[in-house]
């Protein structure tokens, strides 16, 4: 894998963590302003307060994940596009209730003044 490359899969990785360490102030500041994901539930753009909302206060918290079939391409040298598959388990804040999904996931980052942001994220879940 290409260094520019692993930067970027390096930087999706630790923002998925973020998630499981219920880490919003290193998943916000990984993020543009205002940002977009389109998921199951809809399409949704927020700005640093309502993501931080949705991460502390979401009925839903990531608890796993395994990422797998990374691929990166550049259309420009300041966009990437990821695209890769993700098995994620997800609990119910608050509750033992557990669900295992597996999705086909993309996100764009925009290099900004040296730094990668995440623009856009969207997930599709894999029906067998």
């Amino acid at each position: 894998m290409e260094t520019h490359d692993r930067e970027l899969v390096d930087l999706e990785k630790r923002f998925w963590q973020s998630l499981v360490d219920e880490d919003a102030d290193t998943a916000v500041s990984m993020l543009t302003e205002p940002a977009l994901m389109v998921s199951p539930m809809g399409v949704l753009k927020f700005d640093h307060r309502g993501y931080r909302q949705m991460a502390e206060k979401g009925s839903m918290v990531l608890q796993d994940y395994q990422l797998r079939d990374m691929q990166v391409t550049f259309p420009t040298e300041d966009v990437a596009v990821l695209t890769y598959k993700v098995k994620q388990t997800l609990g119910t804040r608050g509750k033992n209730e557990r669900e295992v999904q597996e999705m086909a996931d993309s996100s764009v980052w925009v290099r900004s003044n040296g730094s990668w942001l995440c623009a856009m994220h969207t997930e599709t879940p894999i029906t067998h």
